[in-house]
Formats: structure tokens, sequence, C-alpha cells
């Protein structure tokens, strides 16, 4: 029974179980990501996030403390130069677990456990996922190029107004009309029955 059992054994003795810890962790920073079992993954996810946090401040006395764990003098430069700045901003949880399966051997559960920061395909997932977000209730707020371009457009005419017509050419004046008609022969002019008409000989 696991009754106030805080800390996970993972069947070894306190010597063998820091030094797994320790060798795993270096691992982490060096390649970023590693396989391995759930339990393992859990213990050190407690072990290694404490020291990215220690790294965020580029001390002797921080990098002292962080080789005291890892005892790899290149995982502890990988962390203060690479990763410190990768996580520089977030407020804690650098790593993250994801279950692959289970082992053929003995039907162990997997995981793959990597730092959250250098996942590309998962940064680059969230990106899309910022910029697809839209409103699907009320209107779409216009753009400040939509407010110029409609700004700049002439109004257009309502609809109960009527188009304007162009104006028509000047009609002849009567007087005109009757000089023409008095100066066109007799025999042509048109009769009064059908005006368009000219007179048959």
């Amino acid at each position: 029974m696991r009754h106030r059992k805080k800390v996970n054994h993972l069947g070894r003795k306190s010597a063998h179980r820091k030094a797994m810890l320790s060798n795993m962790a270096a691992s982490l920073i060096l390649h970023k990501r590693i396989n391995t079992t759930v339990p393992k993954a859990k213990a050190l996810k407690v072990y290694v996030e404490p020291l990215i946090t220690k790294s965020k401040e580029d001390t002797t006395h921080s990098r002292r403390v962080v080789f005291s764990y890892l005892e790899n003098k290149h995982a502890v430069s990988e962390l203060f130069r690479e990763v410190a700045q990768k996580v520089a901003d977030r407020p804690g949880g650098y790593t993250r677990i994801l279950k692959t399966g289970f082992r053929q051997g003995d039907g162990a559960e997997m995981c793959m456990i990597e730092l959250v920061d250098y996942n590309p395909n998962l940064l680059r997932k969230a990106d899309a996922d910022q910029s697809k977000k839209t409103r699907r209730a009320g209107r779409r707020k216009k753009s400040d190029e939509e407010i110029t371009a409609t700004k700049k457009a002439p109004p257009k005419a309502a609809k109960d107004e009527k188009p304007v017509e162009e104006p028509k050419a000047e009609e002849p004046q009567v007087e005109d009309v009757k000089a023409e008609a008095s100066e066109v022969p007799e025999d042509t002019q048109p009769t009064e029955e059908y005006p368009d008409a000219e007179t048959e000989k």
C-alpha cells in the first residue's frame, strides 16, 4: 500500500534513484525529449523543473547548485545558455508527458517526456489555432482599411430617388417648323389624315 508515501522509490535504493534521475535530467536537457516509463517520467518532472527555474538566474551560485544535481558540465552549459532563454517568460510547466502506449516485453506504460518550448509542431499548431479564431455571433467589425475605403467612395443614390435624366436636345420652335413646311413644295406636303405619308400623285 502507498499510504503516506510521497516519493515513488521506483524499486531502487536512494543512491541508485538519484543517479538515475540525474542521468535522465541531463539527457532531457541535451536531447530535449526522451522515452521512458510513466512513473519515471513523473519522478523526473519533479526533479528537473526546479533546476530549470534555477537556471533563469545565471549566477555562479546557481550554476554550482544545478551542477551538484546534474553532474554533467555539458548539460549545465546547455541549460543556462539555450534552455533558460527559451523558458524565460514561462512561469513553470516546462515539461510535457505524452503517453505512447505499452512496452511489448512487460506491458509497462511508456511515454515521451519533452521540453514544452522545443516542440515546433505543437507550437506551430497553437499559433494557427489562435489565428483561425473567428466570431460566430454578431456583426464583424470593419477594419481600418474598409473604413477609409467607404469614406473615399462616393455616396450611393437612395432607392426612392429617381436617376437624373440627361438633358434632351432642344426641339425646334413652332415658327421654324412652319417656315420649313412653307418652303416644301405643295406636291410633297403631307396630308392632314396621314401627316407622315407623302401625297400620291
